[in-house]
């Protein structure tokens, strides 16, 4: 945890998502995430995991699903899986 002892610099972090053009990306996360919330949802623990991947053309407003971190990160290529 990077902010443990300090205040997280969220006027910074903004102007850098705006910069690299990530910030309404980052936005439409949120509102999938609200979406999940408003329809009484549990997110604890999980990973909000895209049917089609965001890479290859998928969105935030349809086709998303709760699955464990550790199979959403093995899907997306963050770790290596057993052939």
């Amino acid at each position: 945890m990077p902010y443990v002892n300090k205040p997280r610099p969220y006027k910074k972090e903004y102007k850098q998502q705006v910069e690299r053009g990530e910030h309404e990306n980052r936005m439409e996360r949120q509102r999938a995430r609200r979406k999940l919330d408003a329809k009484g949802v549990d997110r604890t623990g999980k990973d909000i995991d895209h049917v089609k991947l965001l890479s290859k053309g998928g969105s935030n407003a349809d086709g998303i699903r709760l699955v464990s971190p550790s199979k959403n990160r093995a899907r997306n290529g963050h770790t290596k899986t057993k052939k």
